[in-house]
């Protein structure tokens, strides 16, 4: 898989260009559908990823990019869940977590990326 932040606000996955945070589940992109997460967003000071948004949990490993400059917030129950789970939860900015991205098998890609912030 090949991804990369254009900039602020946009991403580029396999030469598809998304406007828009992105949730990536066994190799297929789609929206980032933080609806869920938006009730806890006076508490964090931004809407933050929480396991009520539906996240990728296949495999082992869950990329979670974390905005251009890494301040999209991530509720405990988040990594609580992934320890349930047996799942590695890496969370770096946006950038650094497209370049972890690089040459993934589809299959194996579960992550969450966030394109502001």
């Amino acid at each position: 898989m090949k991804a990369r932040l254009l900039g602020f606000g946009e991403i580029e996955i396999d030469g598809q260009v998304y406007p828009h945070d992105v949730v990536i589940d066994a190799g297929v992109v789609r929206r980032r559908s933080k609806k869920a997460s938006k009730p806890l967003r006076a508490q964090y000071g931004h809407t933050p990823l929480s396991p009520a948004e539906g996240l990728p949990w296949g495999g082992t490993t869950l990329i979670v990019g974390t905005g251009v400059d890494g301040a999209l917030p991530i509720v405990p129950e988040v990594v609580d869940e992934a320890a349930r789970r047996g799942v590695r939860v890496v969370a770096v900015p946006t950038e650094e977590a497209c370049r972890l991205l690089d040459g993934l098998e589809d299959p194996a890609v579960n992550a969450v990326l966030h394109v502001t912030c």
